[in-house]
């Protein structure tokens, strides 16, 4: 297989990688055929994918939007993945021009990528970390150097903790990462779900499959157990809602929306 010019070094490209699939998805493309592959098996069980994270994509920038509304100019934004239109760095310099964001991924294309487009932009940066090691993004010269975490900051997780394992206990990475922000930080956070989802749960489970053989698991978590992960904080209207519910920029009409962005949950939440 030959490695395009903007594959770092060091990486195999003939194992897939979610944050490569999830460009596929979006219709990137900075992603290799393995990685095709992989996510053309995951679409013959799930068909909607593209269009599930089409409504990840469109929330986020939704929470966005409002955060720079709450008066919010620091992101920190983990697991944020292989730049597309539409990032979070643009959402909100495009609201308001002082805004910083620091991103955050432990997939070398990711990183390598999001350098390539933040080059030249001294309010955007790019750490390579991993959320199950929250104190490394928090001690992370990147992150310090540009946010000030004793000012609010909006911590985005989206699409990311459905690939953390419960032993590598999720839960306890997020309350860590709660608690060190400062009051009037906000939480947004995507999750994957059976609930919402058009199909059986067996169905469903063929897509399961084929992140747990390509060695990225994905977890589906139920709506109570997505919730804890706002513990301590207060949740902004409207609460824990399937993605295209939350604070629609014009009101959905019955039918007009695709059945499969209705998969999964995304809610705000806010650090009192």
């Amino acid at each position: 297989m030959e490695r395009p010019a903007w594959a770092p070094q060091g990486i195999d490209i003939s194992v897939p990688s979610v944050s490569r699939m999830y460009d596929f998805y979006l219709g990137g493309s900075h992603n290799f055929e393995v990685d095709r592959e992989a996510a053309r098996k995951a679409m013959e069980f799930l068909p909607g994918l593209p269009k599930i994270m089409q409504a990840n994509r469109a929330f986020m920038r939704r929470a966005v939007r409002y955060a720079v509304e709450q008066g919010i100019d620091q992101f920190l934004d983990i697991g944020s993945g292989i730049p597309t239109f539409g990032n979070v760095h643009e959402v909100a310099q495009a609201a308001d021009p002082l805004a910083k964001v620091a991103y955050v991924d432990h997939d070398p294309v990711a990183v390598a990528h999001s350098q390539a487009v933040l080059e030249g932009d001294d309010r955007a940066v790019i750490a390579a970390a991993d959320l199950r090691r929250p104190k490394e993004i928090l001690a992370h010269p990147e992150v310090t150097g540009l946010l000030d975490l004793d000012r609010p900051v909006a911590l985005l997780l989206v699409a990311v903790l459905h690939f953390i394992e419960d032993a590598d206990d999720p839960r306890a990475a997020v309350a860590e990462l709660r608690e060190a922000l400062a009051p009037g930080s906000l939480l947004v956070l995507t999750h994957a779900s059976y609930e919402g989802i058009p199909l059986s749960r067996e169905e469903a489970d063929g897509t399961v499959g084929v992140y747990r053989n390509i060695r990225n698991p994905l977890v589906m978590r139920t709506r109570e157990e997505i919730g804890a992960f706002f513990d301590g904080y207060e949740m902004v209207e409207p609460g824990l809602v399937s993605m295209p519910d939350w604070r629609p920029d014009t009101p959905l009409a019955p039918g007009q929306e695709d059945p499969y962005a209705f998969s999964g949950f995304a809610g705000v939440g806010r650090k009192a």
